[in-house]
């Protein structure tokens, strides 16, 4: 049990990236099917727009840049307290060229969740509005959000983000 490395087979949480212009964009989902080296991934393709657009306008550090062209499954949740574009992934990953890391479950239900539940939009609220009634309406439903979740890694992650963010206070 101890010691013994994950294999890549059906079934198995794995996380990648694709080239979108400058940056990468990053998925994470579960093996469908293995052909030698071909993989069939399943699973969710997010867009960092948002961090994108605050390292165009030079609102960001060095580390946001390392995120977008460097993602892996410790620093992406970084990228995902901005605004977010996602879509289905249901593609062939080719092992020679793509990278396909195998993440433990609990990682990729994490990442599934917080892309599923939204929570880039409703921390975005939170970080875009400038101090006064509807910044605190918009932690008010960030708050109530997060008591509603569920998983416990997802929710320790958020409450991990929103205090390093100072927003919950």
């Amino acid at each position: 049990m101890f010691g013994r490395k994950p294999v890549l087979k059906e079934g198995a949480s794995v996380f990648s990236i694709k080239k979108n212009g400058d940056f990468n964009d990053f998925i994470f989902g579960i093996v469908t099917g293995v052909d030698g080296r071909k993989v069939g991934v399943n699973g969710v393709i997010v867009n960092a727009i948002g961090l994108k657009n605050k390292i165009a306008q030079g609102k960001t550090g060095e580390r946001s840049r390392e995120i977008l062209e460097h993602p892996t499954p410790d620093n992406v949740v970084l990228a995902l307290v901005y605004r977010v574009e996602h879509e289905n992934f249901a593609e062939v990953l080719d092992l020679d060229v793509d990278k396909c890391d195998i993440i433990p479950p609990k990682i990729y239900g994490m990442l599934d969740g917080w892309i599923r539940e939204s929570l880039p939009e409703f921390l975005n609220a939170v970080l875009s509005l400038p101090p006064g009634s509807e910044r605190d309406e918009a932690k008010r439903v960030l708050k109530h959000r997060m008591d509603t979740l569920t998983d416990p890694t997802l929710k320790r992650t958020l409450y991990a983000v929103c205090r390093s963010l100072k927003i919950l206070n």
